[in-house]
């Protein structure tokens, strides 16, 4: 079973941002669409750009490199549902934001 690791609070991911966070020596970025928390990987697959620094436009992010566009989601990039990076499982208790890894 993975372990979950307090990552950030509520009150530190506001709704239609994101924030990279570590979670078990691993950089993971947190986004909050409409008040749920998604999780994935914080690095874009096309050039290892920081996720968790990109834009967040309703469940899409983009990376802040070369513009890549992922399903926060899902990590499916978008148009091309066969290239995914890494979700991670989320759990919000109370204000607290955890991630397993």
């Amino acid at each position: 079973m993975p372990e979950f690791f307090k990552v950030a609070t509520l009150s530190e991911l506001v709704a239609g941002t994101c924030k990279p966070v570590e979670a078990g020596g691993k950089v993971i970025a947190l986004f909050n669409v409409e008040g749920s928390v998604y999780a994935l990987d914080n690095t874009c697959l096309h050039r290892g750009g920081p996720l968790g620094q990109g834009t967040l436009n309703g469940d899409v992010v983009t990376c802040p490199l070369h513009m890549w566009e992922y399903n926060v989601r899902s990590g499916e990039k978008v148009n091309s549902p066969g290239v995914k990076v890494a979700t991670y499982p989320v759990q919000v208790e109370g204000d607290e934001i955890k991630v397993a890894v």
